[in-house]
């Protein structure tokens, strides 16, 4: 049986699973950046990048620095379509986000667990 796409998937609302040592980071992109829709971001403990010397693992057997990532969407409010990135459930601590593919810290965040942490992508 076929099922059609939805188009709306990803759109709206987004379930946070928050409490003790783990907070959601939600970072607004600017208006004013069409380009940044659809744009996959990896978020990284602080730090990992220089540790590791970070690389994209393509294969099944190698997951050593396989970081979590989510894709820039956009998002209707009351206010009109926000494009946002979501991480929905995040360990406590500092973090970089890092525009995939490469290694280019563009922002860092602290997630505070129980907490909401809400950052602005640089314009």
């Amino acid at each position: 049986m076929h099922t059609p796409e939805n188009p709306d998937a990803g759109q709206g609302p987004v379930p946070l699973d928050i409490g003790d040592d783990v907070g959601a980071l939600v970072v607004t992109m600017p208006d004013d950046r069409p380009d940044l829709a659809d744009l996959e971001v990896e978020i990284r403990p602080v730090g990992a990048t220089r540790r590791h010397g970070h690389t994209h693992h393509h294969t099944d057997h190698d997951h050593d620095h396989a970081y979590p990532h989510v894709g820039v969407v956009g998002r209707p409010t009351p206010a009109g379509t926000v494009h946002s990135l979501v991480y929905a459930a995040v360990a406590a601590g500092d973090y970089e986000l890092c525009p995939m593919p490469g290694d280019d810290v563009v922002l860092t965040a602290t997630v505070v667990g129980g907490e909401v942490t809400e950052l602005d992508w640089p314009g």
